[in-house]
C-alpha cells in the first residue's frame, strides 16, 4: 500500500496526482514518436479534466506550459508553442511605476488642480467664466460636505483668488442648500407630515357629510345617528 508520505511532491494540485504519474512514465519511453503520442493524449486529458480553462484565451498554450512545469522541464517532446523554461515561469514581471501626485490643495484634490490649469489656458472668455463657475460650487459643495455647514461666497473668492492668483472669478455665487435628516418629517412643525395626514382625514369626514376635528374622528352627531341605524336594525330582526 502506498501513503502520501512515501510519494514524491504533488507539483499541480488541480491536475492530481493521475496526470503526475502519467507524465512521469511519459518521461520514461525512449521512443520519441511515441513519447510525442503520449504527450498530445496527456494534454487532451488536461483539458478534459479542467473544462473551465476553456475560457481563458489559448488556453491550450496553457496547457503545454503545464505539462512542462509537472514534468520539471525534462521533457523532451515537441510543442506547438514555445517551450518555457524554469527561469521564464518564475521570472518576477517588472514592478509597475505608481503615479505619484502631488495637488498643491491637497484638500481640494488633483482633478480641481487640473480644471484650474485648463481654466487658466483658456482663451475664449465665456469657457473662462464657465469654468471659473463650476470651480467655485464645487469648491462650496466640498466645504459643505466635509464641515456640515454653509460658507459665504466671499471666502470661496478669496480661496479661488489665492489658488489663481487673482486671474479667476466666479459670477453665479454658487449656493449648496444644506440637508436636515427630520426635514419634512416633523409632525409638530409646520408642513410635516403629521399635517398633512390630518388634512387628509378631514377632507375625508367632510366629503361624508361629517365634521372634522384634527384628529380624523367624527363628531357627536354621527355616532349617534349609526347608533339609531343599529338599534331598528336589531329590532327589525329580532
Amino acid at each position: 500500500m502506498e501513503y502520501n508520505t512515501t510519494r514524491n511532491y504533488l507539483i499541480m494540485r488541480e491536475y492530481g496526482r493521475h496526470i503526475q504519474k502519467m507524465i512521469e512514465y511519459v518521461l520514461t519511453i525512449e521512443d520519441r514518436e511515441v513519447r510525442q503520442r503520449n504527450a498530445y493524449a496527456v494534454i487532451e486529458l488536461m483539458g478534459f479534466l479542467n473544462p473551465h480553462l476553456k475560457n481563458v484565451e489559448d488556453f491550450r498554450h496553457k496547457l503545454w506550459d503545464h505539462l512542462f512545469l509537472i514534468s520539471d522541464f525534462k521533457l523532451d517532446v515537441e510543442s506547438p508553442y514555445p517551450i518555457p523554461t524554469r527561469e521564464t515561469l518564475k521570472a518576477r514581471p517588472d514592478p509597475l511605476p505608481y503615479p505619484k501626485r502631488y495637488p498643491k490643495f491637497s484638500h481640494l484634490g488633483k482633478n480641481l488642480e487640473l480644471i484650474i490649469n485648463k481654466a487658466l489656458k483658456e482663451d475664449n472668455p465665456e469657457k473662462r467664466q464657465g469654468f471659473a463657475n463650476a470651480v467655485a460650487y464645487y469648491m462650496k459643495l466640498a466645504y459643505n460636505n466635509w464641515h456640515k455647514e454653509t460658507v459665504h461666497d466671499d471666502a470661496i473668492q478669496s480661496e479661488l483668488t489665492n489658488i489663481t492668483e487673482g486671474q479667476l472669478t466666479f459670477t453665479n455665487t454658487p449656493y449648496v442648500r444644506q440637508h436636515r435628516p427630520n426635514e419634512g418629517r416633523d409632525n409638530r412643525g409646520g408642513g410635516g407630515y403629521g399635517d398633512y395626514r390630518n388634512k387628509r382625514n378631514n377632507q375625508k369626514f367632510q366629503q361624508r357629510g361629517g365634521g372634522g376635528n384634527g384628529n380624523g374622528r367624527n363628531d357627536r352627531n354621527d355616532r349617534n345617528d349609526r347608533n339609531d341605524r343599529g338599534g331598528k336594525f336589531k329590532k327589525r330582526y329580532k
